[in-house]
């Protein structure tokens, strides 16, 4: 299966947003990963439809929307028409999972459920045969930067085990502390879309540590 770098623009300069977004085409990266707070599901507030709706406009680049918003079947057919690719939504939050996922759907792009640390794997099982993506959180959502969990790592193993015995194709995603240390760790879990902030953004050469991430190996 392809590995995948989805570059977190939580870590990105907002104020010189258009030439980040033209330095991640330049470094080939996969994918632009567009985090949405609503300051109830998380206690942080980021970006919205105006801002996906600009970002969309500038790249051609896959979108891939993170929803940690309390209520997503209200708004993902809203963030489908601003140019999402994939959208994420949690299965902690106040939607109905099936309702959502179909929704999603519908708006004629992928699926994906997210999982916070603490939430079972078991959790997602019954509904891995209609998403394109599972998103594991190696952190607690909400702010960037944060320190990859360890304990999350077997979370990714036990999905990746059952989406193969499932026999179907689906991605795993890992977001939340992953860098030249911990991307061979979640790869060899199972894990082949890889989230990174702050070792993309600040790297010297972020062409070259993304390639790091996709191949798992350290600096």
């Amino acid at each position: 299966m392809k590995n995948y770098v989805s570059a977190s623009v939580l870590s990105a300069d907002m104020l010189d947003f258009r030439n980040e977004i033209r330095k991640l085409e330049k470094s080939d990266i996969d994918m632009l990963h567009f985090d949405v707070m609503d300051g109830i599901f998380v206690n942080n507030i980021t970006f919205g439809l105006p801002v996906l709706q600009q970002v969309r406009s500038a790249t051609d680049m896959t979108l891939d929307v993170h929803l940690m918003i309390a209520d997503p079947l209200k708004y993902v057919k809203r963030f489908a028409e601003f140019g999402a690719d994939i959208i994420s939504f949690h299965i902690e939050s106040e939607s109905d999972t099936l309702e959502t996922i179909k929704v999603i759907k519908e708006c004629g792009i992928k699926a994906a459920i997210a999982i916070k640390p603490a939430t079972p794997a078991e959790d997602v099982y019954e509904y891995l045969p209609y998403l394109d993506m599972v998103l594991v959180m190696t952190v607690e959502p909400g702010f960037g930067g944060q320190s990859f969990m360890p304990e999350t790592v077997d979370k990714i193993r036990k999905i990746r085990e059952r989406v193969s015995s499932l026999g179907i194709e689906a991605d795993i995603e890992v977001d939340g502390g992953i860098n030249d240390k911990t991307a061979s760790i979640v790869l060899n879990a199972g894990a082949n879309v890889l989230v990174s902030g702050s070792y993309l953004f600040k790297s010297d050469d972020m062409k070259a540590a993304a390639a790091v991430l996709r191949e798992g190996k350290s600096c």
